[in-house]
């Protein structure tokens, strides 16, 4: 008796094991790139306003005057005030080994979104003016962002495709289906900005201190067809 389910038992794993061999589908894998470029339309911009002293309480208030003077210059260029605000507050006590004594770091930095490029210039020589003298980043910014990226996908998902067939028309097969799909990342790369600090001989601001360039978009998408 036990040499007979032992007989069936085995015979029941091989059908098994045969019949999920019929039911493996043949597949093909590739990875499909879609990019996408615009000239943006913004600009996100972080600057700093850093003092040094050997007193905390004094640099914080340098700090504190020099916010005060940006945060209603920016009022008076029209920025609303969701398009503006403070990164982060700090103040450091350093030791110089040269002079032998410490001395205090204020910094504070503000990040301000231009939704209008062509304040750009008149903006940063305001900033400048009222105490702020350092930037940390400009980066580029466009209100199209999600349109793009879903254009980017369906050229990606084109550009797999296209990679597919050509794989398997060497093979003189094609492909049927896809049964998988997968985004392996997205990039956003805005071209780097130029810009000067500070006025020109006469007084006068630069005219031209931007170039916005182009910002592309770029989408990598993984899809698994069925090979026929």
């Amino acid at each position: 008796m036990k040499k007979i389910l032992l007989v069936l038992l085995v015979c029941s794993v091989g059908l098994a094991t045969a019949q999920t061999k019929d039911t493996m589908i043949p597949t093909v894998s590739v990875t499909g790139t879609g990019n996408v470029t615009i000239v943006p339309d913004g600009v996100t911009i972080s600057v700093k306003i850093e003092n040094e002293g050997n007193s905390a309480i004094e640099v914080k208030k340098q700090n504190d005057q020099s916010i005060d003077a940006t945060i209603k210059f920016l009022k008076k260029s029209k920025l609303d005030k969701s398009n503006y605000k403070t990164e982060y507050v700090r103040i450091s006590k350093n030791y110089n080994y040269q002079t032998k004594e410490y001395k205090y770091v204020a910094t504070q930095t503000l990040l301000i979104e231009l939704k209008d490029l062509s304040k750009y210039e008149s903006i940063m020589q305001g900033l400048f003016e009222n105490g702020v003298n350092g930037i940390n980043n400009i980066s580029f910014t466009s209100t199209k962002i999600k349109e793009l990226q879903a254009e980017a996908r369906k050229k990606a998902i084109a550009n797999a495709k296209q990679k597919a067939l050509e794989y398997v028309s060497v093979l003189d097969q094609n492909i049927g289906k896809a049964i998988q799909i997968s985004e392996s990342g997205s990039n956003y790369v805005p071209t780097p900005v130029m810009y000067k600090t500070v006025a020109l001989a006469d007084g006068s601001a630069p005219e031209n201190t931007i170039a916005e360039g182009e910002m592309e978009i770029s989408v990598n998408i993984s899809v698994v067809f069925e090979l026929k």
